[in-house]
Protein backbone atom coordinates (compact mmCIF):
# COMPACT_ATOMS: atom_id res chain seq x y z
CA UNK A 1 0.00 0.00 0.00
CA UNK A 2 1.45 3.20 -0.22
CA UNK A 3 1.86 5.78 2.20
CA UNK A 4 -1.25 7.26 1.85
CA UNK A 5 -3.09 4.58 2.46
CA UNK A 6 -0.89 3.37 5.48
CA UNK A 7 -0.31 6.39 7.82
CA UNK A 8 -4.35 7.23 9.24
CA UNK A 9 -4.84 10.29 11.72
CA UNK A 10 -7.90 11.04 13.60
CA UNK A 11 -9.87 7.81 12.43
CA UNK A 12 -13.37 7.37 13.27
CA UNK A 13 -15.63 4.19 12.94
CA UNK A 14 -19.40 4.32 11.80
CA UNK A 15 -22.36 2.08 11.37
CA UNK A 16 -23.70 1.71 8.04
CA UNK A 17 -27.64 3.27 7.87
CA UNK A 18 -30.17 0.47 8.63
CA UNK A 19 -30.96 -0.17 4.69
CA UNK A 20 -27.42 -0.13 3.81
CA UNK A 21 -26.52 -2.97 5.89
CA UNK A 22 -29.44 -5.08 4.96
CA UNK A 23 -28.17 -4.07 1.22
CA UNK A 24 -24.80 -5.03 1.81
CA UNK A 25 -26.18 -8.47 3.61
CA UNK A 26 -27.30 -9.45 -0.15
CA UNK A 27 -24.45 -8.30 -1.98
CA UNK A 28 -21.86 -10.23 0.53
CA UNK A 29 -23.86 -13.24 0.71
CA UNK A 30 -25.39 -13.76 -2.86
CA UNK A 31 -24.02 -14.76 -5.73
CA UNK A 32 -25.33 -13.32 -9.26
CA UNK A 33 -24.75 -14.30 -12.63
CA UNK A 34 -24.14 -10.16 -13.66
CA UNK A 35 -21.71 -9.75 -11.02
CA UNK A 36 -19.17 -7.70 -13.46
CA UNK A 37 -21.82 -4.76 -13.26
CA UNK A 38 -20.15 -3.91 -10.44
CA UNK A 39 -17.26 -2.22 -12.95
CA UNK A 40 -19.79 -0.46 -14.67
CA UNK A 41 -21.27 0.76 -11.95
CA UNK A 42 -17.97 2.06 -10.76
CA UNK A 43 -16.84 3.56 -13.93
CA UNK A 44 -20.10 5.41 -14.10
CA UNK A 45 -19.25 6.81 -10.71
CA UNK A 46 -15.99 8.29 -11.80
CA UNK A 47 -17.03 9.36 -14.97
CA UNK A 48 -20.07 11.49 -13.31
CA UNK A 49 -17.09 12.82 -10.93
CA UNK A 50 -15.36 13.99 -13.62
CA UNK A 51 -18.12 15.59 -15.54
CA UNK A 52 -18.85 17.47 -11.98
CA UNK A 53 -15.19 18.76 -11.62
CA UNK A 54 -15.07 19.90 -15.59
CA UNK A 55 -18.50 21.55 -15.04
CA UNK A 56 -17.15 23.76 -11.64
CA UNK A 57 -14.13 24.43 -13.00
CA UNK A 58 -15.57 26.67 -15.91
CA UNK A 59 -16.04 29.09 -13.07
CA UNK A 60 -13.19 28.52 -10.98
CA UNK A 61 -10.10 27.62 -12.78
CA UNK A 62 -8.44 26.62 -10.04
CA UNK A 63 -9.75 23.36 -9.92
CA UNK A 64 -8.89 22.14 -13.38
CA UNK A 65 -6.50 19.60 -13.70
CA UNK A 66 -2.89 20.40 -14.35
CA UNK A 67 -2.97 19.06 -17.84
CA UNK A 68 -6.40 19.97 -18.17
CA UNK A 69 -7.35 15.91 -19.06
CA UNK A 70 -9.49 14.01 -17.61
CA UNK A 71 -9.15 9.95 -17.27
CA UNK A 72 -10.41 6.27 -15.28
CA UNK A 73 -7.33 4.40 -14.41
CA UNK A 74 -7.74 0.80 -13.43
CA UNK A 75 -4.86 -0.55 -11.81
CA UNK A 76 -4.62 -4.63 -11.57
CA UNK A 77 -2.39 -6.37 -8.47
CA UNK A 78 -2.28 -9.86 -9.55
CA UNK A 79 -0.26 -10.67 -6.65
CA UNK A 80 -2.40 -8.55 -4.30
CA UNK A 81 -5.15 -9.84 -6.03
CA UNK A 82 -6.56 -5.94 -5.94
CA UNK A 83 -8.56 -3.94 -8.70
CA UNK A 84 -8.54 -0.34 -8.39
CA UNK A 85 -10.15 2.30 -10.01
CA UNK A 86 -8.53 5.78 -10.44
CA UNK A 87 -10.32 8.45 -11.19
CA UNK A 88 -9.51 12.46 -11.38
CA UNK A 89 -12.72 14.03 -11.28
CA UNK A 90 -14.40 16.15 -8.33
CA UNK A 91 -13.53 13.91 -4.93
CA UNK A 92 -15.50 13.63 -1.86
CA UNK A 93 -14.68 15.40 1.85
CA UNK A 94 -14.77 13.87 4.84
CA UNK A 95 -18.67 14.74 4.70
CA UNK A 96 -19.61 13.67 1.78
CA UNK A 97 -18.03 9.84 1.65
CA UNK A 98 -20.14 9.64 5.13
CA UNK A 99 -23.48 10.95 3.06
CA UNK A 100 -22.39 8.87 -0.27
CA UNK A 101 -21.33 5.80 1.55
CA UNK A 102 -22.81 5.30 4.51
CA UNK A 103 -26.67 5.79 3.43
CA UNK A 104 -28.96 5.64 0.68
CA UNK A 105 -29.82 9.21 0.43
CA UNK A 106 -32.60 8.72 -2.51
CA UNK A 107 -36.31 8.43 -2.09
CA UNK A 108 -37.96 5.45 -2.35
CA UNK A 109 -35.41 3.63 -0.15
CA UNK A 110 -38.28 1.57 1.46
CA UNK A 111 -39.78 0.59 -1.66
CA UNK A 112 -36.50 -0.77 -2.76
CA UNK A 113 -36.02 -2.27 0.45
CA UNK A 114 -39.19 -4.03 -0.12
CA UNK A 115 -38.96 -5.32 -3.30
CA UNK A 116 -35.74 -6.44 -2.82
CA UNK A 117 -37.43 -9.21 -0.43
CA UNK A 118 -39.46 -10.42 -3.19
CA UNK A 119 -39.43 -14.21 -3.84
CA UNK A 120 -37.22 -14.56 -6.29
CA UNK A 121 -36.04 -10.92 -6.81
CA UNK A 122 -32.18 -10.78 -7.44
CA UNK A 123 -30.58 -7.63 -5.82
CA UNK A 124 -28.35 -7.00 -8.74
CA UNK A 125 -31.15 -6.60 -10.57
CA UNK A 126 -31.71 -4.04 -8.59
CA UNK A 127 -28.36 -1.85 -8.51
CA UNK A 128 -28.71 1.60 -9.89
CA UNK A 129 -32.21 2.22 -9.12
CA UNK A 130 -31.61 4.20 -6.02
CA UNK A 131 -28.11 5.16 -6.04
CA UNK A 132 -26.60 1.81 -4.77
CA UNK A 133 -24.49 0.82 -7.08
CA UNK A 134 -21.26 1.58 -5.61
CA UNK A 135 -22.16 -1.24 -2.61
CA UNK A 136 -22.23 -4.12 -5.80
CA UNK A 137 -18.48 -4.06 -5.38
CA UNK A 138 -18.78 -6.11 -2.36
CA UNK A 139 -20.02 -8.47 -4.91
CA UNK A 140 -16.81 -9.21 -5.85
CA UNK A 141 -14.03 -7.80 -3.10
CA UNK A 142 -13.90 -8.38 0.23
CA UNK A 143 -12.75 -5.45 1.80
CA UNK A 144 -13.30 -1.59 0.26
CA UNK A 145 -10.76 0.88 0.58
CA UNK A 146 -11.65 4.47 -0.98
CA UNK A 147 -9.41 7.55 -0.87
CA UNK A 148 -10.59 11.17 -1.90
CA UNK A 149 -9.83 14.39 -1.99
CA UNK A 150 -11.99 17.00 -3.32
CA UNK A 151 -10.81 19.39 -5.35
CA UNK A 152 -10.27 22.82 -3.75
CA UNK A 153 -9.52 21.54 -0.55
CA UNK A 154 -5.81 20.43 1.18
CA UNK A 155 -6.78 17.21 3.38
CA UNK A 156 -7.86 13.46 1.78
CA UNK A 157 -9.61 11.39 3.49
CA UNK A 158 -10.06 7.25 3.37
CA UNK A 159 -12.73 5.34 3.66
CA UNK A 160 -12.77 1.36 4.65
CA UNK A 161 -15.14 -1.18 4.95
CA UNK A 162 -15.18 -4.81 4.89
CA UNK A 163 -18.97 -4.65 4.03
CA UNK A 164 -19.99 -6.12 7.56
CA UNK A 165 -22.49 -3.52 8.90
CA UNK A 166 -19.84 -0.89 9.95
CA UNK A 167 -16.65 1.54 7.73
CA UNK A 168 -14.23 3.65 9.05
CA UNK A 169 -12.63 7.05 7.83
CA UNK A 170 -9.62 8.82 8.48
CA UNK A 171 -7.80 11.47 7.50
CA UNK A 172 -4.80 11.13 5.25
CA UNK A 173 -2.89 14.31 4.69
CA UNK A 174 -2.58 15.93 1.65
CA UNK A 175 -0.72 14.19 -0.79
CA UNK A 176 -3.07 12.52 -2.43
CA UNK A 177 -4.23 13.41 -5.56
CA UNK A 178 -7.61 15.61 -6.21
CA UNK A 179 -10.37 13.02 -7.49
CA UNK A 180 -11.12 9.64 -6.00
CA UNK A 181 -9.31 5.71 -5.55
CA UNK A 182 -11.05 2.75 -5.00
CA UNK A 183 -9.31 -0.11 -4.08
CA UNK A 184 -10.93 -3.70 -4.06
CA UNK A 185 -9.59 -6.72 -2.50
CA UNK A 186 -11.13 -9.30 -4.61
CA UNK A 187 -12.47 -12.27 -3.22
CA UNK A 188 -10.83 -15.71 -4.24
CA UNK A 189 -14.19 -16.92 -6.30
CA UNK A 190 -14.19 -13.38 -8.04
CA UNK A 191 -10.47 -13.41 -9.16
CA UNK A 192 -11.64 -13.25 -12.93
CA UNK A 193 -11.85 -10.13 -12.31
CA UNK A 194 -7.94 -9.15 -11.84
CA UNK A 195 -7.17 -10.82 -15.37
CA UNK A 196 -6.54 -8.28 -18.21
CA UNK A 197 -8.63 -9.71 -20.83
CA UNK A 198 -11.44 -10.40 -19.07
CA UNK A 199 -11.58 -6.77 -17.55
CA UNK A 200 -11.24 -5.38 -21.37
CA UNK A 201 -14.34 -7.86 -22.46
CA UNK A 202 -16.57 -6.27 -19.15
CA UNK A 203 -15.28 -2.87 -19.92
CA UNK A 204 -16.37 -2.67 -23.92
CA UNK A 205 -19.75 -4.55 -23.11
CA UNK A 206 -20.75 -1.85 -20.44
CA UNK A 207 -18.74 1.29 -20.81
CA UNK A 208 -17.69 1.60 -24.40
CA UNK A 209 -20.01 4.73 -24.26
CA UNK A 210 -18.21 6.45 -21.58
CA UNK A 211 -17.00 9.70 -22.76
CA UNK A 212 -13.50 10.06 -20.70
CA UNK A 213 -10.36 7.70 -21.39
CA UNK A 214 -10.22 4.30 -19.32
CA UNK A 215 -7.05 3.00 -19.07
CA UNK A 216 -5.96 -0.27 -17.97
CA UNK A 217 -2.82 -1.00 -16.27
CA UNK A 218 -1.43 -4.60 -15.44
CA UNK A 219 -1.59 -5.70 -18.94
CA UNK A 220 1.16 -6.92 -21.32
CA UNK A 221 0.93 -4.07 -23.03
CA UNK A 222 1.30 -1.72 -20.47
CA UNK A 223 -1.23 1.38 -19.98
CA UNK A 224 -4.23 0.92 -22.65
CA UNK A 225 -7.25 2.90 -23.87
CA UNK A 226 -10.00 0.20 -23.69
CA UNK A 227 -13.23 2.52 -24.81
CA UNK A 228 -14.44 4.03 -27.58
CA UNK A 229 -14.00 7.41 -25.38
CA UNK A 230 -16.78 9.27 -27.99
CA UNK A 231 -20.28 11.10 -27.02
CA UNK A 232 -22.30 7.55 -28.49
CA UNK A 233 -25.19 10.91 -28.75
CA UNK A 234 -23.20 12.81 -31.76
CA UNK A 235 -22.15 9.27 -33.47
CA UNK A 236 -24.21 8.86 -37.09
CA UNK A 237 -27.42 6.13 -35.86
CA UNK A 238 -25.48 3.72 -38.03
CA UNK A 239 -22.52 3.34 -36.06
CA UNK A 240 -24.13 2.53 -33.00
CA UNK A 241 -25.37 -1.23 -31.95
CA UNK A 242 -28.16 -1.81 -29.99
CA UNK A 243 -26.42 -3.07 -27.17
CA UNK A 244 -24.48 -0.26 -26.95
CA UNK A 245 -27.40 1.92 -26.75
CA UNK A 246 -29.11 -0.62 -23.91
CA UNK A 247 -25.65 0.15 -21.75
CA UNK A 248 -26.23 3.84 -22.47
CA UNK A 249 -29.46 4.06 -21.32
CA UNK A 250 -27.86 1.87 -18.09
CA UNK A 251 -25.50 4.31 -17.45
CA UNK A 252 -27.70 7.55 -17.90
CA UNK A 253 -30.62 6.07 -15.82
CA UNK A 254 -28.64 4.21 -13.16
CA UNK A 255 -31.35 1.45 -14.21
CA UNK A 256 -30.75 -2.21 -14.85
CA UNK A 257 -33.96 -3.04 -17.21
CA UNK A 258 -34.05 -2.81 -20.82
CA UNK A 259 -35.12 0.46 -22.59
CA UNK A 260 -38.49 0.26 -24.33
CA UNK A 261 -38.17 2.91 -27.13
CA UNK A 262 -35.31 5.33 -27.78
CA UNK A 263 -35.30 8.16 -29.85
CA UNK A 264 -31.79 9.93 -31.40
CA UNK A 265 -32.10 13.19 -32.40
CA UNK A 266 -29.08 15.32 -34.29
CA UNK A 267 -31.39 18.79 -35.17
CA UNK A 268 -29.37 21.75 -37.01
CA UNK A 269 -30.51 24.98 -38.07
CA UNK A 270 -31.39 28.20 -35.77
CA UNK A 271 -30.71 25.93 -33.13
CA UNK A 272 -28.52 23.20 -33.12
CA UNK A 273 -28.30 20.11 -30.57
CA UNK A 274 -28.30 16.48 -30.60
CA UNK A 275 -30.58 14.10 -28.14
CA UNK A 276 -30.78 10.41 -26.84
CA UNK A 277 -33.99 10.12 -25.09
CA UNK A 278 -35.20 6.53 -23.91
CA UNK A 279 -38.47 5.10 -22.24
CA UNK A 280 -37.78 3.10 -19.28
CA UNK A 281 -38.93 -0.57 -19.63
CA UNK A 282 -40.25 -0.90 -16.24
CA UNK A 283 -41.50 2.52 -14.07
CA UNK A 284 -39.12 3.79 -11.36
CA UNK A 285 -40.27 3.03 -7.51
CA UNK A 286 -40.90 6.69 -7.09
CA UNK A 287 -42.48 7.83 -10.64
CA UNK A 288 -45.32 9.21 -8.55
CA UNK A 289 -43.78 11.11 -5.72
CA UNK A 290 -44.64 14.60 -6.07
CA UNK A 291 -41.01 15.94 -6.12
CA UNK A 292 -40.17 14.28 -9.40
CA UNK A 293 -39.13 15.33 -12.25
CA UNK A 294 -37.27 15.32 -15.46
CA UNK A 295 -33.86 13.94 -15.01
CA UNK A 296 -32.56 14.34 -18.63
CA UNK A 297 -28.29 15.38 -18.41
CA UNK A 298 -28.00 17.87 -20.14
CA UNK A 299 -24.79 19.04 -21.79
CA UNK A 300 -23.28 22.13 -23.72
CA UNK A 301 -21.03 20.82 -26.63
CA UNK A 302 -20.43 17.70 -24.62
CA UNK A 303 -19.42 19.41 -21.24
CA UNK A 304 -21.54 18.01 -18.73
CA UNK A 305 -24.15 21.32 -16.91
CA UNK A 306 -26.81 19.45 -14.97
CA UNK A 307 -29.26 16.59 -14.57
CA UNK A 308 -31.72 19.29 -12.84
CA UNK A 309 -32.99 21.06 -15.98
CA UNK A 310 -37.04 20.68 -15.13
CA UNK A 311 -37.71 22.73 -18.59
CA UNK A 312 -36.16 20.13 -20.92
CA UNK A 313 -39.52 18.28 -20.67
CA UNK A 314 -42.99 18.60 -19.46
CA UNK A 315 -44.10 16.75 -16.17
CA UNK A 316 -45.90 14.56 -17.57
CA UNK A 317 -43.13 13.25 -19.93
CA UNK A 318 -40.62 13.09 -16.11
CA UNK A 319 -40.26 9.11 -16.84
CA UNK A 320 -38.02 9.83 -20.03
CA UNK A 321 -34.41 9.64 -19.60
CA UNK A 322 -31.69 10.59 -21.50
CA UNK A 323 -29.26 13.14 -22.49
CA UNK A 324 -29.26 16.44 -24.32
CA UNK A 325 -26.68 18.35 -25.96
CA UNK A 326 -26.75 22.01 -26.97
CA UNK A 327 -24.40 24.01 -29.44
CA UNK A 328 -25.95 27.11 -28.86
CA UNK A 329 -25.92 27.89 -24.36
CA UNK A 330 -23.02 29.37 -22.86
CA UNK A 331 -20.80 27.21 -21.28
CA UNK A 332 -20.49 29.27 -17.71
CA UNK A 333 -24.59 28.99 -17.76
CA UNK A 334 -26.18 28.14 -14.00
CA UNK A 335 -28.97 26.78 -13.67
CA UNK A 336 -31.14 29.38 -12.58
CA UNK A 337 -30.28 30.91 -16.06
CA UNK A 338 -31.71 27.70 -17.58
CA UNK A 339 -34.94 28.90 -16.27
CA UNK A 340 -37.21 30.13 -18.72
CA UNK A 341 -34.08 30.10 -20.98
CA UNK A 342 -35.52 30.87 -24.87
CA UNK A 343 -33.25 28.20 -25.99
CA UNK A 344 -34.37 25.77 -23.56
CA UNK A 345 -37.77 26.58 -24.15
CA UNK A 346 -37.36 25.90 -27.77
CA UNK A 347 -35.60 22.22 -27.86
CA UNK A 348 -38.17 21.22 -25.33
CA UNK A 349 -41.05 22.02 -27.51
CA UNK A 350 -38.80 20.04 -30.32
CA UNK A 351 -38.21 17.08 -27.75
CA UNK A 352 -41.49 16.89 -26.79
CA UNK A 353 -42.80 16.70 -30.18
CA UNK A 354 -40.59 14.30 -31.21
CA UNK A 355 -41.24 11.86 -28.21
CA UNK A 356 -45.32 12.07 -28.71
CA UNK A 357 -44.82 11.10 -32.44
CA UNK A 358 -42.69 8.25 -31.71
CA UNK A 359 -45.06 7.01 -29.25
CA UNK A 360 -47.89 7.43 -31.57
CA UNK A 361 -45.97 5.93 -34.35
CA UNK A 362 -45.48 3.11 -31.36
CA UNK A 363 -49.01 2.55 -30.98
CA UNK A 364 -49.66 2.14 -34.76
CA UNK A 365 -47.13 -0.55 -35.43
CA UNK A 366 -46.22 -2.39 -32.13
CA UNK A 367 -49.56 -1.79 -29.85
CA UNK A 368 -48.16 -5.12 -27.40
CA UNK A 369 -44.71 -2.61 -26.49
CA UNK A 370 -47.24 0.61 -26.36
CA UNK A 371 -49.25 -1.21 -23.68
CA UNK A 372 -46.42 -1.89 -21.68
CA UNK A 373 -45.57 1.53 -21.74
CA UNK A 374 -49.04 3.06 -21.48
CA UNK A 375 -49.38 0.65 -17.97
CA UNK A 376 -46.02 1.39 -16.48
CA UNK A 377 -46.84 5.73 -17.58
CA UNK A 378 -49.94 6.58 -19.12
Amino acid sequence: MTEAQTTLENGETFQFQSEVSRLLHLMVNAVYSEREVFLRELISNASDACDKRRYEALTDDSLTPEDGAYAIDIQIDKDAKTLTIIDNGIGMTREELIDNLGTIARSGTAEFMAKSKKEGTQAADLIGQFGVGFYSAFMVASEVVVTSRRAGHDTAFQWTSEGTGEYAIAAVGDDAPVGTRIELKIKSEAEEFIDPTRLKSVIRTYSDHIAIPIRLHGGEDGPETVNSASAIWLRPKSEIEPAQLTEFYHHVSGAMDDPALHIHVRAEGRIEYAALLFVPGQAPFDLFNPERHSRLKLYVRRVYITDDCRDLLPGYLRFARGVVDSQDLPLNISREMLQNNPVVGAIQKALTTKLLAELSKTAEKDPESYSKIWDNFG
